[in-house]
């Protein structure tokens, strides 16, 4: 299997590819996971109606960044007009790659008839589909679930209407809409849309090691993997997994030292990026699954603990100490 992935004329450096996630995936993350080696980091789900209506955390979500080797805009909507437009801004905005969203199961999501409740309509699923490529010089890629239900696993149909249309890759996460995140991930079910489509077909979901990595693409016959929540905290995630898959052998994470300059680096850009109060308490959540990934302290009730005293401090010198206390070890400086 090819170490590269073509989307439309667009090389890709890699197959393991870093999922659009809302909350997490704005462009301080971006900027981490792409200096520890990503080929592939998409945005935030952005919301086409209120990008065009420019409201300001929306087109934060969009940002685009410099460093970035490669920008993806993920865009969700559920009018035709509005998927061109946003369609047409995100290009203008620097997207090299414009991606539709078919996939998120949020019940805000799917009860505006957007996301993965567009399965349950493939007619105006294809509407949106034609406005957005039609918009655009951009490659259009596609991400959607299996289907609404079992009772409805339309998946690829779905792919052999969009590929019809111009889209040039999809993304499939091995769940319906029903199941959310519960269960697992059936990667098995994801080789009947590689096998309605020419395009490249991408596995995700439930894909946290190179071990599900090699798992999820031997089942499903896809070209690449996705990585969503497993890059929680880990976004080096990408390319640990990549050089794994490369070289057959098992992931290397980064060391104590690594990892703090990780997320210290990550802090400062969140802060630089929003501003000090708005750029800590953003950053929490990432704090937070740092800390719960890290192998100091060995007790998760101690991390836990060390998670709760962080992320209740407000200024970001403080942050930096408490981190540094924790790598040390030293409990009685972070609980001061």
């Amino acid at each position: 299997m090819s170490s590269e992935l073509d989307i439309g004329g667009m090389r890709i450096p890699g197959r393991v590819l870093t999922a659009p996630m809302t909350g997490v995936s704005d462009l301080p993350f971006r900027r981490a996971a792409s200096r520890l080696g990503a080929a592939y980091v998409a945005t935030e789900m952005v919301a086409c109606e209120l990008l065009a209506s420019g409201r300001p955390d929306v087109v934060r979500r969009a940002a685009v960044g410099d460093g970035l080797p490669l920008t993806v805009i993920q865009l969700v909507g559920r009018r035709a007009e509005w998927m061109a437009k946003g369609a047409k801004m995100a290009e203008a905005a620097g997207a090299d790659i414009v991606d539709i969203n078919m996939g998120c199961p949020a019940k805000d999501v799917t009860g505006g008839l957007s996301g993965s409740a567009l399965m349950r309509d493939l007619d105006l699923a294809e509407r949106l589909i034609d406005a957005t490529v039609t918009a655009t010089a951009r490659p259009v890629t596609l991400k959607m679930r299996l289907g609404w239900d079992d009772a409805s696993r339309n998946a690829p149909e779905l792919a052999a209407r969009a590929q019809a249309l111009g889209v040039k890759a999809i993304t499939v996460h091995g769940r319906t809409r029903q199941q959310f995140y519960g269960g697992r991930a059936d990667w098995r079910a994801v080789a009947a849309v590689k096998a309605a489509v020419d395009v490249p077909v991408i596995v995700n979901g439930d894909i946290v090691d190179a071990v599900s990595a090699r798992e999820a693409l031997a089942q499903s016959g896809a070209d690449a993997v996705m990585i969503g929540r497993g890059a929680y905290g880990r976004p080096w995630i990408a390319r640990a997994i990549e050089t794994a898959l490369a070289g057959g052998g098992e992931m290397r994470e980064p060391d104590l030292e690594e990892r703090l300059a990780i997320v210290l680096e990550h802090l400062a850009d969140s802060v630089r990026f929003y501003g000090e109060k708005s750029g800590v308490k953003i950053f929490r959540k990432h704090l937070g699954w740092y800390v719960e990934n890290a192998p100091v302290p060995a007790s998760a009730t101690e991390r836990r603990a060390a998670k709760a005293r962080l992320c209740r401090l407000a200024e970001a010198h403080a942050v930096e100490r408490g981190l540094e206390a924790l790598w040390r070890g030293d409990n009685l400086a972070l609980a001061a």
